[in-house]
């Protein structure tokens, strides 16, 4: 199956499976940091990886970045993928640390990485959990792989299975971001199915191709 050959009930389930975990990722990160979370309703789009870059501001542009890859039944890679400020304000809001800074080598220790990639973790996990449970399928996420670069060298790491056999990504886009007016927090959630791994899932849900 090839992208450009969805049909738009496809489309439809790629967004809902989109809504469905990133609201129980939402409700996951809202419980972290205490206050409320807000999801912005999916889009999925059919993109070159140029303009998958331009989604988070650019190839030059600084973000932090968890990746996981997701094995088992549907392969497919999940992004939280956050800005240089937002991080801070991530982990300072999780640790009561209001001198955080990822560019001071004295505060940005291991034990503030490791707040972000639990939180990537809690996160990413009940977006994975949700999709498993909608899908009745199975996936195996690996340890979570924080980057903090350019989102080209970022984005180019997590693609390279899939630039083997495609030159355009689908990206499930979901966007959170939290009500706390001094602290404001939003990351963007891409999930990247593999080609290979569309037909699995639109046969677990009942939707045949010509559909």
């Amino acid at each position: 199956m090839t992208y450009e050959n969805l049909s738009p009930i496809q489309f439809d389930a790629l967004r809902e499976i989109g809504n469905i975990g990133a609201g129980n990722a939402a409700t996951a990160l809202s419980q972290l940091l205490d206050q409320k979370v807000n999801m912005v309703i999916p889009t999925v789009k059919i993109v070159t990886f140029d303009e998958m870059m331009d989604l988070i501001g650019g190839p030059d542009a600084s973000v932090v970045a968890i990746l996981f890859r997701v094995f088992g039944d549907a392969p497919l890679h999940v992004f939280f993928v956050l800005s240089i400020e937002e991080a801070e304000v991530l982990v300072q809001t999780m640790t009561h640390n209001s001198t955080f800074s990822l560019m001071d080598e004295n505060s940005a220790n291991k034990i503030n990485y490791s707040v972000l990639e639990e939180v990537g973790n809690i996160v990413a996990g009940s977006y994975i959990s949700a999709l498993s449970d909608f899908t009745n399928l199975n996936f195996q996420p690996s340890v979570p792989h924080l980057g903090i670069d350019m989102a080209a060298a970022i984005l180019t790491y997590g693609l390279i299975d899939i630039s083997q056999v495609s030159d355009y990504a689908i990206v499930i886009d979901s966007k959170v971001n939290s009500e706390d007016s001094d602290n404001t927090m939003k990351g963007n959630l891409f999930l990247l199915p593999h080609p290979e791994s569309l037909q699995t899932i639109f046969s677990s849900l009942g939707i045949k191709e010509y559909e």
